[in-house]
């Protein structure tokens, strides 16, 4: 796993969002930057904080200038259902062949109760309008993603 660093660019990507729409990151960057977010699974106890917690701090991102977009590889259903029991105000995408974990460099090894198996790893990437990556978080909670991210910006 070779995860993209600060000064690369994005790769331009094309996903279904938790509505079925397809949402292109060069048309997200037309206007705002994107906090572009990996987490593992929808409705999961850890993804649910950290969503929330950006659900909660979506005016102070968007003072910034920042939207944010979550990832995983859940299909459209269970983004839509994860948006609805939570009222998120903000887009997920629907990855489910992994190709933008994978040209991230997020997807890959994971172990987890003597388990090991392939899965996306929890990073975040600010890209700015120009489609550069300028921070990558990899360093946090879930509980405090959203803090890391405002402090950063």
């Amino acid at each position: 796993m070779q995860t993209l660093t600060a000064g690369q660019q994005a790769p331009d990507f094309t996903l279904q969002d938790q509505h079925g729409d397809s949402i292109e990151l060069k048309a997200l960057l037309a206007s705002h930057r994107v906090l572009l977010y990996f987490y593992p699974k929808a409705m999961t106890p850890g993804c649910t904080v950290q969503a929330c917690s950006l659900r909660d701090v979506k005016a102070e991102l968007a003072a910034k200038n920042v939207v944010a977009v979550g990832v995983s590889t859940d299909p459209v259903k269970s983004l839509a259902k994860f948006t609805e029991r939570d009222a998120l105000n903000f887009t997920l995408l629907s990855d489910p062949d992994h190709q933008l974990a994978d040209a991230f460099g997020v997807w890959g090894e994971k172990k987890f109760m003597g388990k090991v198996y392939d899965g996306i790893h929890r990073i975040s990437f600010l890209i700015e309008q120009n489609g550069q990556i300028s921070q990558v978080f990899d360093a946090f909670k879930t509980s405090n993603h959203h803090d890391v991210v405002l402090k950063a910006l």
